[in-house]
């Protein structure tokens, strides 16, 4: 078995001595079989050793781990508690020690193409895909577009699986050379590309004409760690590979399709969790932002369950001032007190969704 040690920053003396130790002269992993920060590296759970006395839990020696692609099974996902129908899961960026406001289900989102990245081609699927997220309670943490280079792929990923709970990329899927998504994602979890018989199969069905020899390049999916979506609406499956999905849209309404389809899969335990919905509420002021800043500060620590945010379409037009959530009452509650710092008829509703 390999052992990937990246530089130990922000390690100490005992964090590394309670990973390693010395045995007839030969270093010795404990039950750690892959090592990330100190935040997220824990003893791998495969190579627990059940204790009927119900005493402490013991681990097996890394070594000893038979399958070297379960080697990440030993890295801690940075994630809070799941809440169904509790107060809201969004930050305004005010601090809370209220574990319930930090609780949530995110997503990244990540776009593959050099051509967005040139401004040759416009990323019109990404805010798409966010809509559609936030519309079934989901937070989206971050987006971002990545350069047709499986390396670059495999960095945002690796970065966004281990803090989020769900990672969408699309972009970079086909046989051409550019097409480097399903072997970023490959590497970004430390396995290698086989044949997949089964999607093999879908796609000689679907491009029998167009496939050259007897080993077809689009077949090839991560190893040991793919799941295809299955769905009769779609050509082919969906591809998942642990927490992250794979989507092959390529424009508003192939992701559309797509993401129906997804959904209906949830409905019967599928690979998302519909949560409660946000709500949302969007004010048009012509006031300034100089006389709007403190109000919306104070409002903000009195609401730190919301989201509330301002932006402008353009500087000499209106301020639009945002207010999300997930408690009805609690977003008109916010609304209602700040349209009472103001004059009568300083707001008005807009709808910028």
């Amino acid at each position: 078995m390999q052992f990937k040690i990246p530089f130990l920053n922000h390690w100490f003396a005992d964090n590394i001595f309670n990973i390693f130790f010395f045995e007839s002269n030969v270093l010795v992993f404990y039950s750690y079989t892959s090592i990330g920060s100190i935040h997220d590296t824990r003893p791998n759970a495969l190579l627990s050793i059940s204790d009927s006395s119900g005493g402490n839990e013991n681990f097996r020696p890394a070594y000893l781990l038979s399958d070297g692609r379960l080697e990440r099974a030993g890295r801690a996902k940075k994630s809070t508690p799941m809440v169904y129908g509790n107060l809201p899961v969004i930050s305004n960026g005010v601090k809370s020690e209220d574990s319930h406001l930090s609780s949530t289900l995110t997503a990244s989102v990540i776009a593959v193409g050099d051509e967005i990245l040139f401004g040759i081609a416009e990323d019109q699927l990404g805010p798409s895909l966010c809509r559609k997220l936030h519309s079934i309670g989901w937070a989206v943490s971050h987006a971002a577009v990545v350069r047709n280079d499986i390396d670059s792929v495999a960095e945002e990923v690796e970065r966004r699986n281990s803090t989020d709970d769900m990672v969408f990329i699309y972009g970079g899927v086909g046989p051409l050379h550019s097409d480097v998504s399903v072997a970023g994602v490959a590497k970004a979890f430390g396995v290698r590309l086989a044949p997949d018989e089964e999607f093999e199969e879908y796609l000689r069905h679907l491009i029998s004409n167009q496939c050259n020899g007897d080993r077809n390049e689009l077949a090839l999916l991560p190893e040991g760690i793919t799941e295809l979506l299955h769905h009769e609406m779609l050509p082919v499956p969906l591809i998942k590979c642990r927490n992250v999905i794979i989507l092959t849209a390529t424009n508003i309404t192939e992701l559309d399709k797509q993401w129906d389809c997804l959904i209906e899969l949830t409905s019967s335990s599928g690979p998302l969790i519909l949560m409660k919905p946000f709500v949302s509420k969007q004010l048009s002021t012509t006031l300034t932002d100089v006389e709007t800043a403190q109000t919306l500060s104070k409002l903000c620590l009195e609401f730190p369950d919301l989201y509330i945010g301002a932006f402008r379409k353009s500087r000499v037009g209106p301020l639009i001032i945002s207010f999300v959530g997930k408690d009805q009452a609690r977003t008109e509650m916010a609304v209602q007190a700040l349209c009472q710092k103001f004059h009568p008829g300083a707001f008005s509703e807009v709808n910028c969704w």
